[in-house]
């Protein structure tokens, strides 16, 4: 498909270089587990909400919702704004919270660890728990950027799929390994650029005429390809998969590489700015996704015949029709950066949790920072090996393990995050009754089809681990005096912290 020229290769490699670079800046910074972790709260309104939207968003917006979009038409708008809703809701709703809480807690750097300080508890069940979970669904989130990464590498250089994978690897886990969140923060600034221009950039290019002239002739195609509330096929959408599709916006309240990047702004301040880029970012990469899909439905049809295996591989093909080498050499480092950008993010909140929740609350109380972060490192080789195995079967396609992941993550931390945020009265056992029955209902219902089991899992699971918050909160007795003292000093920094 893609001629594997000199030009794309010297532009991936530049591209490499260049990351690599900000990766060994960002090791000369990092000093302690605090800066490994969270980069010492020094983000800026700018890579907070680029690291946020690019880490958030990986392959999947290159390949993933282009492919939709390219299945379903207009149908995909559902999708992705309930995404958009999400992504401003939860800039809006928790990121002050959430950075001014983890402050107050002792400076919690993680999400177990912020959960356990929240509730003071000392049995470190929450935390372990917590670590627990972010282990299971962060295995299968980081395997579907290498996959995405295989499928770049195996048509870009004509790779057989297993090298493929092995090489995208490679490249993720070099600067993750040692810059840890300074060089991810970095780096997805400058990918969250690239992405967002690559998606403006092909479509219009792309397109033969006015996105007017496309929308006449898809309708001219399909009809059915420029409705709302009917499938491809004609047949009217149901309430499920209408619900379903939208509630893909409430998994943002629970994953922890975005909520991280609340933690680690600069001052709350700096928060309103970020949440106008995030949002602006999102709307602008999304509508970007679609358009290639859209703009990729006639392309197919008129020079392929309609004949494309995979949909997900339809920014790649625009690409590789479209422009010269050089060019499409950078516009392809673009999937690579989105993939980097989440990949890196998963593997870094995934070896903290392994590090500071696991290693350090359960084996090391007593360790050092420096053992923290060389433990942490070892976490990422570690867990980039078993997502790799994961992500060997070519199969494999790129939405369905991120909606897997997205939707355990959402039901097992979002409903027990908020609700810590608001909530006073809410305590321990309600929190790890809200963390397990989330994630299980995710894990059950995902395992069930037919009926009331087509919908959505993140649906379900947010709200019956909502329910089990509520509810065990009450039933056990509500909080001790010293967590309910912590709450009134937390929503007095609310006023008082920049």
């Amino acid at each position: 498909m893609i001629e594997n020229s000199f030009a794309i290769t010297a532009t991936f490699i530049a591209y490499l270089i260049g990351m690599l670079a900000i990766g060994y800046i960002a090791y000369k910074r990092t000093s302690n587990s605090a800066d490994y972790f969270l980069g010492g709260r020094t983000l800026g309104p700018w890579p907070a909400a680029l690291s946020a939207g690019a880490s958030d968003m990986s392959g999947w917006l290159l390949l993933g919702l282009p492919g939709y979009a390219y299945a379903a038409g207009i149908e995909s708008l559902w999708l992705a704004g309930g995404l958009l809703l999400g992504t401003w809701l939860n800039w809006l709703i928790c990121a002050k919270r959430l950075r001014t809480y983890s402050i107050t807690t002792d400076n919690a750097l993680t999400m177990p660890e912020f959960l356990a300080r929240r509730f003071n508890d000392k049995s470190k069940l929450i935390q372990t728990i917590s670590a627990f979970f972010i282990l299971l669904f962060f295995l299968f989130y980081t395997s579907s950027g290498l996959v995405a990464g295989g499928k770049l590498f195996e048509t870009v250089f004509g790779l057989d799929y297993t090298i493929a994978v092995i090489v995208g690897t490679v490249c993720v886990v070099s600067y993750t390994l040692f810059g840890g969140f300074l060089a991810v923060s970095w780096t997805d600034l400058v990918q969250g650029l690239l992405m967002a221009a690559a998606l403006m950039i092909v479509p219009i290019a792309s397109m033969n005429g006015s996105p007017v002239d496309l929308a006449v002739a898809l309708e001219a195609k399909n009809p059915e390809l420029m409705t709302l509330f009917n499938d491809v096929k004609g047949e009217p959408l149901s309430a499920i998969a209408i619900i379903s599709l939208a509630a893909w916006g409430l998994g943002y309240f629970g994953q922890p590489h975005i909520l991280a990047r609340f933690k680690a702004t600069r001052s709350n301040a700096d928060i309103t700015t970020a949440r106008r880029i995030a949002v602006g970012w999102t709307a602008l990469s999304m509508a970007g996704a679609i358009l290639v899909g859209l703009v990729g439905i006639l392309y197919v049809d008129n020079q392929l015949a309609g004949n494309l295996d995979d949909g997900e591989r339809i920014f790649m093909l625009l690409v590789n029709s479209m422009f010269h080498p050089v060019i499409a050499g950078i516009l392809l480092a673009a999937i690579l950066a989105a993939i980097m950008s989440t990949a890196d993010s998963q593997l870094l909140v995934s070896s903290s949790a392994l590090a500071e929740d696991f290693y350090k609350q359960v084996f090391r109380p007593q360790a050092s920072s420096e053992e923290i972060v060389r433990v942490g490192r070892i976490a990422v080789i570690v867990l980039s090996i078993i997502a790799l195995m994961l992500a060997m079967n070519p199969d494999s396609t790129v939405l369905g393990l991120v909606s897997y992941a997205w939707a355990g993550f959402g039901a097992a931390f979002g409903p027990a995050l908020l609700i810590s945020l608001f909530w006073k009265q809410m305590n321990r056992n309600g929190a790890l009754a809200g963390i397990v029955i989330g994630a299980m209902t995710v894990v059950i219902w995902k395992q069930l089809s037919g009926g009331i089991f087509d919908l959505y899992e993140i649906v379900p699971g947010f709200v019956f681990a909502t329910i089990a918050i509520v509810v065990v909160s009450k039933m056990t007795g509500g909080v001790s005096q010293d967590v309910a003292a912590q709450f009134d000093t937390y929503q007095k920094n609310l006023v008082e912290f920049k």
